[in-house]
């Protein structure tokens, strides 16, 4: 990246940290008593112009769905900002992956197209003028015929694996997994080019959180060795000697037992039940990651404040779409402030 435009980037990486909703924020927004009064709060926030055009009967999708179009729009301008950058080019993938996942899922349940429609925001896709992709499959008449659709794409061959998987063992999760690992294969792969440790260490985090939880799911999944490893992006050999050994472990508390000498040790859930475990140890990992990107702003001009914005703005978006979600469903504040990825006091 280039020395005037990394700087300019980061400038503006400084500048947008600022602007980041504080825990008393979250907690006044979660304390809304209903979608009208949290609308009202939002609009002062710097999130008002964003939801401006949201339309009555508020709904938690719409809501989410003016969010999502605020934080593409975020992640195009740090990306334009900071010249060509593969990395940023791969963590933008997330929105078009967002939108096949929600599509791929609903064809695989049977959903009708309006209904799809609804969770797909393509405002992303327009932005870089690649629409007709995601529109093919979202008017694909079933599942085979979406998978069809995307078979001339450079994923192609990833998403007719996820649909075979599928089914075989008809658990929609599955699309999560392969469409994340898509998103992977292209961030590990644009990482290569980078010197930045600081940057370096928080997208191999998003990697190894990718690997740990393909190995632990597709154990809860009961999916055969190959099946697992085929899941994997490993980058380093001490990474597919580890993720090797998880797989053959006897059991998930023994695949999570294989970190305990690992950075991630802290990690390990203490959990019993497995789908506890899993999301505790989810929950873990992701708050780590969190931290990291708050971190990567000790050092001005690095690459890593601008990896570290792009983590902070979609946690942020996340958040609020929680909110939104237990609002609409009149779940207890304490609840939903307990479900946030946010600093820990």
């Amino acid at each position: 990246m280039g020395g005037a435009k990394n700087v300019y980037a980061s400038v503006k990486s400084y500048s947008k940290r600022g602007k980041l909703l504080k825990k008393s924020d979250f907690q006044t927004l979660a304390e809304s008593r209903d979608l009208d009064e949290l609308m009202t709060r939002i609009k002062n926030t710097i999130y008002g112009d964003s939801i401006s055009e949201v339309q009555k009967p508020y709904t938690s999708q719409g809501i989410e769905s003016a969010l999502r179009s605020h934080l593409a729009d975020t992640h195009y301008s740090i990306a334009k900002t900071s010249g060509n950058s593969g990395v940023l080019d791969a963590y933008y993938m997330k929105f078009i992956v967002s939108n096949l996942k929600s599509i791929l899922k609903g064809k695989a349940l049977g959903k009708p197209q309006e209904e799809i429609e609804t969770h797909v925001n393509l405002h992303a896709e327009e932005l870089i003028k690649q629409r007709d992709v995601v529109i093919k499959a979202l008017v694909s008449k079933d599942l085979e015929e979406a998978v069809a659709s995307l078979n001339s794409v450079q994923f192609g061959e990833e998403i007719a694996k996820a649909a075979a998987l599928y089914s075989e063992r008809k658990n929609v999760q599955i699309f999560d997994t392969y469409f994340d690992k898509i998103l992977i294969q292209h961030l590990a792969g644009a990482m290569k080019n980078y010197a930045d440790k600081d940057a370096t260490k928080l997208v191999g985090m998003d990697v190894d959180f990718y690997n740990i939880l393909s190995v632990i799911r597709g154990k809860f999944w009961g999916l055969k060795e190959e099946q697992i490893q085929d899941l994997i992006v490993a980058q380093t050999p001490t990474a597919k000697e580890l993720l090797g050994r998880m797989i053959a472990a006897a059991t998930i508390k023994d695949a999570f037992n294989e970190l305990s000498n690992t950075k991630y040790k802290t990690l390990i859930p203490q959990t019993e039940k497995e789908l506890d475990a899993i999301a505790e140890f989810e929950r873990a990992f992701e708050m780590a990651i969190y931290q990291t990107a708050i971190r990567s702003f000790t050092k001005m001009f690095s690459f890593a404040t601008i990896v570290g914005i792009t983590k902070l703005t979609a946690f942020e978006v996340r958040n609020l779409a929680a909110i939104a979600f237990a609002v609409e469903q009149k779940i207890p504040t304490e609840i939903t402030m307990s479900k946030l990825i946010l600093e820990v006091e």
